[in-house]
């Protein structure tokens, strides 16, 4: 389941201002500042992301620091939405100190790849992508190259209240359906749970990539595939889950309430959340979300009937790309392979581990869980992070098509429109992106 006694002084002065300026241009062809400030003779690198500084990247960079004194990297942390995206554009197309910088989404990274400020990293030939990161890297490539190297692993899972589970007689699924992911929720609603079931937002719509990367989002006459019948039975399932079942939150109570799902799944007002490797950073914090049972995981449950057919949500992310304007750009790729290669190490306690096999899995789990090891059931943990084989896809789909699936899938879980009008509108409006985009 990142030459007079005038003339002469003049002279003189001019030569000695010569010697200095060629000073500064050898220092320059050495490294320089790249425009940074730092000290003559060394590098100074500039690496931006999205997490937080206290959440692993400071502690990243001053070990670099310390260990690499003619390489200096600095990080500066932009906000991953659409308002902090365009604020590292901005910066890499007016030529500010940008030589690193992390991509979370496929459609970004294109852009940047257009716009000429992603490297391709095939000028390296001293790292092979592929065979550190595995199969899952070949999401990240366009037209066959690697602008950047993924870094992270993604991992999409339910995370279940074990001692819930225990009660209700239930076992951890390793491999599920979503209408026993339905019966789940009842069981575990009825054990005295507010909800059996919660989920981001931002989760909804997996299942529905699942089906269309499987299946496919386009027919083989070029129409639209948003009409597969797997399409509908998800709608219909988590409508009923909803509204019949009362297992999961309605959707308009969740927009409008801004519901914290992960608060809760902590707090025990429901025994499963559909998530990923993030809770771990917030489900440490025993102070604020103190709790007396164990933390279960389980694969994300497939709408198609055939475990072969399941492909799931995750892959690799956090996709570092190097500034093809970047005057250092040999530094800043020695700094990216020793980040992949478990540099990257303090960001795991925040939920980001490594992707590279150069990586031991275990210690990646250690650091990940820290002190409250024992409030997790590893084995179900380490399955759903490294042991399950179920291939995986990385959103790579057109933002105006994420959106308008939404528009419309959001007025049927409201009770605005049946599930037939929600697929034909969600089919009528793809086809037009469809052929304004040919």
């Amino acid at each position: 389941m990142r030459i007079k006694k005038g003339l002469t002084g003049l002279i003189v002065g001019a030569l000695m201002l010569g010697l200095l300026a060629g000073c500064v241009g050898k220092n320059e062809t050495n490294g320089g500042d790249n425009g940074g400030g730092a000290a003559a003779g060394k590098v100074k690198l500039t690496m931006w992301g999205a997490v937080p500084p206290e959440n692993g990247p400071q502690e990243v960079v001053d070990t670099w620091n310390a260990e690499h004194p003619d390489i200096q990297v600095e990080y500066v942390r932009f906000v991953n939405d659409d308002d902090g995206n365009l604020k590292l554009d901005t910066a890499l197309s007016t030529g500010q100190n940008v030589d690193l910088y992390v991509n979370y989404t496929l459609t970004n990274l294109d852009k940047r790849i257009k716009g000429g400020t992603a490297l391709d990293l095939g000028e390296f030939t001293d790292y092979n992508i592929d065979e550190k990161m595995g199969e899952d890297a070949a999401s990240w490539k366009v037209d066959g190259k690697y602008y950047g190297m993924p870094t992270k692993k993604n991992a999409a899972f339910f995370a279940l209240n074990m001692k819930a589970l225990d009660q209700a007689g239930l076992s951890v699924p390793t491999a599920w359906t979503w209408d026993e992911a339905r019966e789940y929720a009842l069981k575990l609603k009825s054990a005295g749970f507010k909800y059996g079931l919660v989920q981001h937002t931002a989760s909804y719509v997996d299942p529905l990539d699942s089906v269309l990367v499987k299946n496919g989002y386009v027919k083989a006459d070029g129409t639209s595939n948003l009409d597969d019948p797997l399409v509908t039975k998800w709608l219909e399932t988590l409508n009923g889950m909803m509204k019949e079942d009362a297992t999961t939150p309605p959707l308009g109570e969740q927009l409008t309430s801004k519901m914290p799902v992960e608060n809760m799944f902590l707090g025990g007002e429901s025994a499963m959340i559909n998530i990923g490797e993030w809770l771990i950073r917030t489900s440490n914090n025993m102070t604020e979300f103190p709790r007396d049972w164990k933390i279960a995981f389980a694969p994300v449950p497939r709408l198609a009937a055939q475990e072969a057919d399941m492909v799931k949500s995750g892959g690799l992310g956090d996709f570092i790309a190097i500034n093809s304007k970047s005057k250092n750009k040999e530094a800043a790729w020695e700094f990216l392979k020793w980040y992949a290669d478990g540099g990257m190490m303090p960001m795991a306690a925040g939920g980001r581990l490594p992707s590279s096999n150069a990586v031991d899995q275990q210690t990646a789990i250690d650091h990940l869980l820290g002190d409250y090891a024992d409030s997790y059931d590893k084995e179900s943990l380490e399955f759903v992070l490294y042991g399950d084989e179920t291939p995986t896809f990385v959103r790579s789909i057109a933002q105006e098509v994420v959106d308008l699936r939404a528009q419309e899938y959001e007025k049927f879980f409201l009770g605005n429109q049946t599930a037939e009008v929600t697929v034909q509108n969600m089919v009528k409006r793809h086809n037009d992106w469809l052929k304004q985009n040919q």
